[in-house]
């Protein structure tokens, strides 16, 4: 077990008392032998807050272009702006966590988070709607960080994968449950509710944060590495820009090649920085640890297909085959639920045997899940739709929490925060980067397809125009069945290769000296 220092006055514990957390002492009498089930719990309901609201905000952005009578392009800022705010945000919330400390860091955060999604739902027109989001998302990128900082001061390390299941819960299971819920939010009540739900949540959160989280004292003295944070502000921040507007700027155009060049450049000139100063925003060591690179590439990978099929499977069912936001929502339900149920599963099975066979079984049947989705089609039906969804969200369930447990585990104890703000950016920009790049092969095969059927309808000048019209947008619609069936198959070949990566990890449970928490805050 591995300590922080203790202050003077401070006795070191007995080996039969690990040292914790004050307040998981006092919650020993109340949660038996697992005192740090309670702590988790509040935990995985600000995550879960946080995460949903990505999601859920996505099913209500065509009602509010309606309200603010805006285009389109106007108001998919509304979350291209917390995107963009996320990525620079983030890479900071591991010295706020330090600097202010663990709980009351998660407190503050889980408070602005509810009055940010608060002045949201009291939005007036675009340009306010644009500037509350990213009020919003300032705390809603620091409450994963610290988060996931706070489980591994919480719980033993023979119990860590258990623990990291129930978490996993507001990673999966929220943003798969969110187009269920913003659906009917949306459809049935008013859209701008999809905010002001957040803010009992964060109050109850906090509240519950403040009886049942360790309120220990931050570091003082720690400088902040303010060219750390403008290389990576500056790096995240041209990426994320450049592949939110890229679709519609043109991957080729000048702006879009200045800001990936600035943006990889931007990120080197970071790892450069942090190997010099004393006290680093982020220590770029941790990646000296191949368990936990590797982590971080699986992690990539199964963003991209989490997020790639929640995107483009509801586009499908929605432009192709008529479905409405909440039917839309109960399809994918099923799905959630499967994960929900598997998370905690797949956290023991990683405490037992390691985190390398429920990887390979589970990313193994997400990418034959995905290779069985090519087959779409207008004929489709909705059940053998949501089967298929239910089997990849089996493997999903399986895989995700033990890489990324794995991965972590393999960090020493004092680089936790660290590592978990990298994790954190590798899902956002990883996720980011794979929704450009499908949509742009989406668009691509699409525009090909309408070249193609233009041509074939020239050569027939004598058709009836309503006639060429119904034929026009047959082969549109299945042009672009044809087009998701392509993204499928590549998402299926791209976690194929995860599966090969995955062997590599450890297997068998983590040596461990003690059972008392990862690391403990004197």
């Amino acid at each position: 077990m591995t300590t922080t220092a203790a202050s003077p006055t401070t006795t070191a514990p007995t080996p039969a008392e690990p040292a914790r957390p004050s307040s998981a002492r006092a919650s020993s009498g109340r949660s038996g032998s697992t005192p740090w089930i309670v702590p988790l719990l509040v935990l995985v309901t600000g995550m879960f807050m946080s995460v949903l609201d990505v999601s859920i905000v996505n099913v209500a952005i065509p009602s509010m272009q309606k309200d603010f009578g805006v285009t389109t392009d106007d108001i998919q800022w509304v979350s291209t702006a917390y995107s963009l705010a996320l990525g620079v945000i983030v890479p900071v919330s591991a010295w706020l966590g330090e600097r202010l400390g663990l709980g009351r860091a998660y407190v503050l955060s889980l408070v602005g988070f509810g009055v940010g999604s608060a002045l949201c739902g009291f939005a007036w027109d675009i340009d306010s709607m644009i500037a509350f989001r990213i009020l919003q998302a300032v705390p809603g990128g620091i409450i994963p960080v610290v988060a996931l900082s706070m489980v591994y001061r919480l719980v033993p390390r023979e119990r860590i994968g258990a623990a990291m299941g129930l978490y996993g819960l507001g990673i999966v299971f929220a943003p798969a449950v969110g187009p269920t819920l913003g659906g009917y939010l949306v459809e049935y009540v008013d859209w701008r509710l999809i905010f002001f739900i957040n803010v009992p949540i964060g109050v109850l959160g906090a509240i519950a944060a403040v009886v049942w989280l360790p309120m220990t004292k931050g570091k003082a003295g720690r400088t902040f590495d303010v060219l750390g944070f403008l290389a990576i502000a500056t790096g995240l921040f041209s990426l994320l820009l450049a592949l939110s507007e890229g679709q519609s700027w043109g991957w080729t155009s000048y702006p879009v090649l200045i800001l990936l060049t600035v943006g990889v450049l931007a990120l080197a000139l970071f790892v450069v920085i942090e190997l010099e100063v004393d006290e680093p925003l982020l220590d770029v060591r941790v990646f000296s640890s191949g368990a936990f690179t590797l982590s971080l590439v699986l992690i990539a990978v199964l963003s991209v297909g989490l997020f790639g099929v929640l995107f483009f499977i509801p586009l499908f069912l929605q432009e192709s085959q008529g479905l409405g936001a909440f039917d839309t929502g109960l399809l994918l339900l099923p799905q959630a639920l499967v994960m929900g149920v598997l998370m905690p599963v797949a956290g023991r099975i990683y405490d037992r045997f390691g985190p390398r066979w429920p990887a390979v079984v589970g990313l193994s049947i997400l990418a034959i899940g995905t290779w069985m989705l090519r087959d779409l089609s207008l004929e489709t039906s909705w059940d053998e739709l949501r089967w298929l969804l239910v089997f990849r969200a089996v493997g999903m369930g399986l895989a995700m929490m033990p890489i990324m447990t794995g991965g972590i585990s393999a960090v020493p104890p004092d680089r936790v925060s660290g590592a978990s703000a990298f994790n954190n950016v590798t899902q956002r920009t990883a996720s980011a980067m794979g929704l450009a790049a499908l949509t742009a092969m989406l668009s691509s095969e699409q525009a090909q397809q309408g070249s193609d059927t233009g041509a074939a309808m020239h050569m027939a000048p004598h058709t009836p125009m309503l006639e060429q019209y119904m034929s026009y947008s047959q082969v549109q619609a299945h042009s672009f069945v044809t087009a998701i069936d392509d993204l499928m198959m590549v998402t299926a070949g791209l976690t194929a290769l995860g599966v090969l990566l995955a062997f590599r990890l450890r297997s068998g449970p983590a040596p461990t000296s003690s059972s008392g928490p990862a690391v403990v805050e004197a």
